[in-house]
Parts: structure tokens; sequence; C-alpha cells
């Protein structure tokens, strides 16, 4: 974390707001996003392919699935 001191932290803010403000990024946006990139992968490969178990199976999985692989095998 950095160490501001409080103009600095404020002068950051003011340009993360306008920032947020020019690319129409809204509070209720970022904290969707926030909660998305929380959401831990179940399944991964030797790849870096992961898949958190949430919509469809990806075709990575899929291809494993099909080859007879059971798909516990990549759980994390």
């Amino acid at each position: 974390m950095f160490d501001l001191d409080s103009e600095a932290r404020e002068r950051l803010i003011v340009w993360i707001k306008r920032r947020m403000d020019e690319y129409g990024i809204t509070l209720e946006v970022l904290e969707s996003s926030i909660a998305e990139s929380e959401r831990l992968p179940k399944y991964r490969d030797a790849y870096g392919n992961s898949w958190n178990g949430e919509g469809d199976m990806p075709s990575w999985l899929l291809r494993y699935k099909h080859a007879g692989q059971d798909i516990e095998h990549f759980r994390c």
C-alpha cells in the first residue's frame, strides 16, 4: 500500500473520480467487477486455464471430459 499524505490522497481520489466519469464507470459497475474477480476458480489445468464452475463448461475442460478424463482431476 502506498503511504500518501492527506493532500496526495485527496488528489488521487479526485483523479480517480475524473477517470471514472471520463469512462462512464459507476460505483455499481466497479463493485460488480470486484465481486466477479473474487470468484476463485474451481478447476484449473496445467496450461493455466481456469473455470469457477459458473456458466457453461469451457471448451478446454469439455475436451478433457470427452477424452474420458474425470474433471475432478482438475479441481483446485
